[in-house]
């Protein structure tokens, strides 16, 4: 790999069957040396596109949800409800109060109309996984 060359997000997902990928391979772009070799990224790594912008926006303004909301121009609620889709998603698990919350949170979107009835059945079926 040329050290210049354009780097590519890594894809996390099989394009055929949506498994995960495994890590078997990696290089210096300077040197060229490679390792081979089963390589266990971490939870951050892993992330979609998404998640990982707003886990980088999260940090940025300090953890202030409220200026996250002022970034992203969307409602508290929102933020709150993506938010809790990147806990998920780095696998902790939400307490009892957190899905009251978040089932709050998507009614809210709702009654606004920030979400349809489909959107927000959805969301709602999907806590009960």
């Amino acid at each position: 790999m040329k050290p210049n060359a354009k780097l590519l997000p890594m894809p996390t997902r099989c394009p055929i069957t949506g498994g995960p990928l495994e890590v078997t391979r990696l290089e210096s772009a300077h040197s060229g040396i490679v390792i081979e070799g089963r390589f266990q990224p971490n939870e951050f790594a892993l992330l979609s596109q998404e998640h990982a912008e707003l886990l980088r926006l999260f940090v940025k303004v300090r953890g202030n949800l409220k200026e996250l909301e002022r970034i992203l121009g969307v409602s508290y609620p929102t933020v709150r409800l993506r938010f809790e889709g990147l806990l998920k998603a780095l696998g902790y698990e939400p307490q009892e109060s957190d899905v009251r919350t978040e089932r709050t949170v998507i009614l809210e979107m709702l009654e606004k109309g920030e979400l349809n009835a489909d959107e927000a059945t959805k969301r709602l079926q999907a806590m009960k996984k």
